[in-house]
């Protein structure tokens, strides 16, 4: 997160488990630059900052991949400082964007075949290009992170325990990427599974404990599947800069709206998980392959099909699935003052469907992919 300053860690560190304050929430959105003409990944991150106002510079970077840019909203208590934030800087890079002569999309990859664009010139990508050679996921992999801070390391390894069996079903809220290489992929997140190319993407696994989970990065650094920390790309982490929990399982969303929602169900997932902890009740130990069968369904059906139920291993409707983890959540939605919001976010999306089905829909009426483009960068800018 690329504004979070000392005053602010000071806040995150002071949020504590079980019932007392109250929990920031930061979110950090990548985003596509695209032809306006054609849609095609464009290699124009230089020109898109060159054009940033200088006062939102600290929060506006370059991404991996010369077609992608990123921002990162300061964390706060409140819902609507999250959205002013997101709103804000997606219209202002917009703008940007515009000037420099591209469109900004909030989609998981590109649409539309085209050139590969080269990796930003910075030398720890080029080790990374050097040790992992074609893993480049095609025109640029853009996700949604969202931090939300607990009070020490311990905990938070006892929170990434907790949360493992419901990012699944937020993985099919977000998912936003069903075309590549001018087609329909069959998957409502096609970056799910170009993301996985990469060694060290995961689920995130049983934690032990703050040293297992320091033991288990030494080791994949020593084993070469990653070249340091940041390259732990398990679903859900321990932040390497900030006293937070970071979850990274999502496509970025289309919308503020969508990306909103998304925020406050992993604030209230990490807060219930803080008063689970703090009542002594244990994380439930799901079985690591089910786990990966149901992140794979989350990929391939989004949140118009099924999803894997964890408590048994079988297929429900994964709108089901949602709605039971907005109950569990409700109390900490609640409590954060986020309950009506979500509730109102929800019957938004069940009217629109996700991102994949909103590009269907397009692709199913227009035929064509530039359509799907233009509506993205519509939705983006909001």
């Amino acid at each position: 997160m690329v504004t979070m300053g000392g005053s602010v860690a000071e806040q995150e560190r002071n949020a504590a488990a079980g019932g007392t304050d109250l929990l920031t929430v930061g979110v950090e959105e990548e985003f596509l630059l695209a032809d306006p003409h054609t849609g095609t990944a464009v290699p124009a991150v230089d020109l898109v900052m060159e054009q940033v106002p200088a006062e939102l510079r600290g929060q506006v970077e370059r991404e991996f991949q010369t077609s992608q840019i990123e921002i990162g909203s300061p964390p706060g208590l409140e819902l609507s400082s999250i959205r002013h934030s997101l709103g804000m800087l997606r219209a202002e890079l917009a703008d940007a964007a515009e000037r420099a002569g591209v469109r900004l999309l909030a989609i998981g990859t590109g649409p539309v075949d085209g050139p590969v664009p080269a990796v930003v010139d910075k030398p720890r990508f080029d080790r990374m290009i050097e040790r992992f050679r074609l893993l480049v996921p095609g025109p640029g992999n853009n996700g949604m992170h969202v931090h939300v801070g607990v009070p020490d390391p311990d905990t938070g390894v006892q929170v990434l325990n907790h949360v493992r069996p419901w990012l699944p079903i937020l993985q099919a809220v977000t998912t936003n990427s069903p075309f590549s290489r001018g087609e329909d992929t069959g998957y409502a997140s096609w970056r799910s599974i170009e993301w996985e190319r990469w060694p060290s993407v995961a689920p995130t696994p049983w934690l032990e404990s703050h040293e297992h989970y320091q033991r288990l990065i030494r080791q994949l650094i020593a084993s070469g599947v990653m070249l340091d920390e940041g390259m732990l790309y398990w679903y859900a982490r321990l932040s390497a800069k900030y006293p937070t929990v970071e979850i990274r399982i999502g496509d970025v969303c289309p919308s503020v709206d969508d990306a909103v929602l998304v925020a406050a169900l992993v604030r209230g997932l990490v807060a219930t998980a803080l008063t689970d902890i703090a009542a002594g009740r244990r994380a439930v130990n799901t079985d690591h392959h089910l786990l990966v069968a149901a992140h794979w369904r989350a990929a391939h059906d989004g949140l118009e099909g099924q999803g894997v139920d964890l408590s048994d291993g079988e297929l429900r409707p994964a709108w089901e699935l949602l709605e039971r983890l907005v109950d569990r959540l409700r109390p900490e939605l609640d409590r954060h003052g986020d309950l009506d919001q979500v509730t109102e976010l929800l019957d938004g999306l069940r009217r629109h469907g996700s991102g994949a089905a909103r590009q269907r829909a397009v692709f199913a009426r227009t035929g064509e992919l530039v359509d799907v483009v233009a509506d993205v960068a519509r939705q983006t800018r909001g």
